[in-house]
């Protein structure tokens, strides 16, 4: 067995093991957070770098996506509120929270198309950054900030890391062409990457659950459950979606996987910090999800190199 087979092999683990690592060495995170969104950075430039620029499109497949992200959140939040608050907030950015910068990673990974990913993950974030605020204020949450200084906070947190590698991508297609294309012939860079930030997202999650108090253990467990059957249904109904456009792939992971790490700052920023602990179980709950399916992918791949020898 040759070290190609052997990471070919051990590829399907690296998630899950990753996700250990963090839960390990949660105490440790906090010295190395700040590399995450280094790390989501040059995980986007590599996955951009195989796409097409005529592949970005905004069609009825991104648009059927965002209506469910945007007006599911506002049903899943009517339909729990009568259970509690801090159970509808959680339920609530879970469904709003945007696609994970690095969903076009994994949509790369398992087949899917990445373009088409890639644009509803800009449309995604760019929606969240402008309703945010807006559905923040009718849901009668106290925002401390004004709307606008709102508005600015979440768009330069998230356009810097999905826009600027977009446009590095099709720079160093124009000007630097061997360069980019040996960066895209070597996508399994962006997978080692993601697995590495997982490590630290896990970390950083499992240290603030640890820090809240024994009291707010049901609640918390409640909102955890609520965040696992969120994130199946988002994944199941993507699918669904997806699939009327001929591509479930993109569908499943533009709104099942989400970006947690920007959902736990606003639900901090704006909503009851417990409410929290729903994107911060949903980063386990979309990784074990992202195991299985790259594990089935990689089952499949070794299957059919079995028959073509």
């Amino acid at each position: 067995m040759n070290a190609s087979e052997i990471r070919f092999r051990l590829k399907p683990l690296m998630l899950p093991v990753a996700m250990l690592l963090g839960v390990l060495f949660h105490n440790y995170m906090g010295y190395v957070a700040f590399i995450s969104p280094y790390l989501i950075f040059m995980m986007l430039l590599v996955t951009y770098c195989k796409i097409n620029p005529g592949s970005f499109v905004v069609n009825r497949f991104v648009w059927s996506l965002l209506s469910v992200q945007v007006l599911g959140a506002a049903a899943v939040y009517v339909l729990i509120l009568p259970a509690g608050a801090e159970l509808a907030q959680g339920a609530f950015i879970c469904v709003f929270c945007p696609t994970a910068t690095a969903a076009p990673v994994v949509t790369g990974m398992l087949g899917g198309s990445v373009g088409l990913l890639a644009s509803y993950s800009i449309v995604s974030n760019a929606a969240v950054a402008v309703l945010a605020p807006v559905l923040f204020s009718f849901m009668g949450i106290g925002v401390e900030m004004p709307v606008r200084e709102a508005m600015a906070a979440i768009g330069a947190k998230v356009f810097p890391l999905i826009l600027a590698p977009l446009a590095i991508a099709f720079l160093m297609k124009v000007f630097v062409p061997k360069l980019h294309g040996s960066v895209a012939r070597h996508q399994s860079l962006s997978f080692y990457m993601w697995a590495f930030a997982l490590i630290i997202v896990v970390g950083n999650a499992v240290s603030f659950i640890m820090s809240e108090p024994v009291g707010k253990v049901p609640i918390m467990l409640a909102i955890a459950a609520v965040s696992l059957f969120t994130c199946c249904a988002q994944f199941a109904i993507g699918r669904i979606i997806g699939g009327r456009f001929g591509n479930k792939i993109s569908g499943a992971q533009g709104l099942g996987q989400k970006n947690t790490v920007l959902a736990i700052w606003m639900a901090l920023t704006y909503l009851d910090p417990v409410a929290s602990v729903g994107p911060a179980s949903y980063v386990a709950w979309q990784n074990f999800i992202n195991s299985i399916q790259l594990y089935l992918k990689t089952k499949r791949d070794a299957s059919l190199k079995q028959m073509r020898r």
